[in-house]
């Protein structure tokens, strides 16, 4: 049952994934570690006291089974360094995890994932920007990968779902968590249409000083990454810092000069990342665009979007509060719905709750 050993040997305390990759390396698999006499441990190079104390004094298998019992409830995997589904780009980077849990499926073609990030706060052009490339990413069969929060992330995943492509969400807690819990519903399309990962077992609660830890994973994943917007503090900027380290490339979507979201993805450019002038010229820049296909100028709606875009067909223009009524929604529904439709360019929300089809 190596999965268990390996669930051990994961959440063995004060040893870095590179030590527990190198002592499986040594001993063939996890299971031999737990097993692993303190003569045998002395033996292999680099191996030094305090990592023979955290394996010799840690041989309680409790907090495995209970990790393992809840993996087997939630429907999740367990996905060592040493396992033939371990995504070959992850194995590259510096530190890569020597364990991760994955709620869906991972393929081949997620070996060219994109990753799209930036500020949680993202303006109307962030979403959009966020929503759009993301959509032609997935256009093109290119998998896009980000970390579920709010603003950009968030828009990024929806594009590239509503374009019926491939999503890979990478969380800074347990997955039997959702967070934020707002995106439950978003988080089971990721998981329908691509993978939901974290190296944080079950349980885990998304603490402050997992979200750096987890972008390299965000950048690891993919073979390069788009900053949206991001300010000069912007975790976003972390994720570039981590792909610049790991040779992936770096884009950035130029923005307002005066707008505090666009400093630092201007100060990212200005450093050398490649500018996004365009998503017709991004996707050439990936070599996706050859000469035989034009982006796509349809847009894709939902069932629920198609029936708002009826509505207003039918209207001039109509109150937020109609809208609730007519769909017999809720005010967030509507709200969420109207925002996704405004990026995409078919309605506008003016002052005084008026929605009006462009």
């Amino acid at each position: 049952m190596n999965t268990l050993f390996d669930i051990w040997l994961k959440e063995l305390p004060h040893m870095s994934s590179k030590t527990k990759i190198h002592l499986v390396k040594c001993l063939g698999e996890s299971e031999n570690v737990y097993h692993a006499s303190k003569g045998t441990l002395e033996n292999i190079e680099g191996i030094n006291k305090d990592i023979i104390n955290s394996i010799l004094l840690n041989k309680d298998l409790n907090k495995a089974k209970n990790i393992y019992d809840t993996m087997k409830e939630e429907e999740i995997k367990g996905i060592a360094y040493y396992n033939k589904s371990y995504p070959s780009l992850l194995k590259e980077i510096f530190n890569p995890p020597f364990l991760f849990y994955m709620k869906g499926e991972l393929m081949e073609a997620d070996q060219k994932a994109i990753a799209i990030v930036g500020a949680r706060k993202a303006t109307a052009y962030g979403k959009w920007a966020a929503y759009n490339i993301a959509y032609q990413l997935g256009e093109y069969n290119t998998t896009v990968i980000s970390g579920m929060a709010f603003g950009a992330d968030t828009f990024a995943h929806q594009g590239v779902l509503d374009s019926n492509g491939r999503s890979i969400a990478v969380l800074a807690c347990g997955l039997d968590i959702c967070y934020p819990k707002s995106n439950y519903k978003l988080m089971k399309k990721i998981i329908e249409k691509g993978a939901v990962i974290s190296e944080y077992a079950p349980g885990t609660p998304p603490l402050p000083g997992f979200f750096p830890a987890r972008n390299r994973i965000i950048s690891g994943l993919s073979q390069g990454v788009v900053v949206v917007e991001a300010g000069l503090k912007s975790g976003s900027l972390i994720t570039a810092e981590y792909a610049l380290e790991q040779g992936r490339d770096v884009y950035a979507v130029p923005g307002n000069i005066e707008s505090i979201y666009s400093k630092g993805t201007n100060k990212l450019i200005l450093e050398g990342a490649t500018p996004i002038i365009g998503i017709k010229e991004f996707l050439s820049e990936l070599n996706l665009i050859v000469g035989q296909k034009e982006l796509s100028e349809e847009v894709s709606l939902g069932t629920h979007e198609k029936a708002l875009i009826n509505i207003l067909k039918n209207k001039d223009s109509t109150s937020i509060d109609l809208l609730i009524q007519e769909l017999n929604s809720t005010p967030s529904d509507i709200n969420a719905l109207l925002t996704v439709l405004e990026i995409k360019g078919l309605v506008q929300v003016m002052p005084g709750k008026i929605v009006i089809a462009k």
